[in-house]
């Protein structure tokens, strides 16, 4: 059995539904969350059970039979907590294997913020278990601009941080393909693979990009770091706003634009490009069409709402 957790996340989603091509006969693929009924829905016939990191008993239970597991930790405290139950309970259950997915951050010399230190913890967890084990550490998701998608098909437009700092983001399909590998081959014990896309992209020209795909001009607004911090704080605790917004000043500082050939050497096929990841999902940036012209006139220039950011067509 091949344990998989996050697997209602953006990489363990990929991995699940790239796994049963991979595995030899009499293999399964077994899934692990706090919400087993949505994960089920999402996986039809994948056997979904429930587990918390903080609860040795369901771990217990989900690792029973497991040879190998994918592991995604994602409450940050700075100290690996989740990884060290995991782990203590996979070397409990006899698991053999715990490919773990990290962060490219964590080797950069300058991130010190709470993302990066509980990567860190929890990789150094994994070092020392006695265990065979596999580190990732992918750049920024290429998903992660979903996020602009509501933006683009209201307004045309797409609002970041620092347009012009370069990102050498990857595809989820492309960091799932190397887990998979990395679950069901032999070679990649002890191995700790960055991963990246093929060239590092701006949100400048990612917005032209998706501008060119939906073949309509879209805008670009530029948001101050105030802006951005408002913004996240209304998803994100203070700790994780403080943490993204650290991260955005090290990519406007260039530590994130360096290209790794980690995905192509492992796979086999070159790295999924920004227009890859775009043009696979542009329904969800797709604008929906214009109304129909009425004969009483619309609002002036003069009443719409006056943005916050500064703005710039895509060039």
């Amino acid at each position: 059995m091949v344990l998989v957790t996050g697997a209602t996340g953006t990489v363990g989603g990929e991995v699940v539904r790239a796994l049963p091509a991979w595995l030899p006969a009499g293999m399964g693929v077994r899934v692990m969350s706090r919400d087993p009924a949505r994960a089920a829905a999402m996986f039809p016939g994948v056997e979904a059970v429930a587990g918390d990191y903080t609860h040795p008993p369901s771990l217990a239970s989900a690792l029973r039979g497991v040879r190998t597991a994918f592991l995604v930790t994602a409450r940050f405290d700075g100290d690996g907590d989740d990884d060290a139950a995991f782990v203590a309970a996979a070397r409990a259950a006899g698991v053999r294997r715990v490919v773990k997915l990290s962060a490219a951050a964590v080797l950069d010399d300058g991130a010190d913020d709470l993302i990066t230190r509980s990567q860190r913890a929890g990789e150094e967890v994994l070092r020392g278990c006695g265990l065979e084990w596999t580190l990732l550490r992918p750049r920024a998701f290429m998903s992660n601009f979903l996020s602009w998608a509501a933006s683009v098909r209201r307004e045309r437009t797409v609002r970041a941080l620092y347009g012009s700092a370069p990102n050498a983001c990857v595809d989820p399909r492309d960091i799932a393909e190397v887990a998979v590998r990395a679950l069901t081959e032999e070679g990649h014990a002890g191995r700790a693979y960055t991963l990246t896309g093929p060239q590092a992209v701006t949100a400048v020209e990612k917005t032209r990009e998706l501008g060119r795909l939906l073949g309509i001009p879209l805008r670009f607004e530029e948001l101050t770091a105030a802006q951005a911090r408002a913004a996240l704080a209304g998803r994100f605790p203070p700790p994780l706003v403080e943490a993204l917004l650290a991260s955005a000043e090290r990519q406007r500082a260039g530590a994130k634009a360096h290209v790794e050939d980690t995905v192509p050497a492992l796979t086999g096929h070159p790295a999924r490009s920004f227009h890859d990841w775009a043009r696979d999902h542009i329904k969800a940036f797709t604008p929906a069409p214009d109304p129909a012209p009425t004969s009483s006139p619309g609002p002036s220039p003069a009443s719409a709402p006056a943005g916050t950011g500064t703005r710039r067509p895509a060039p």
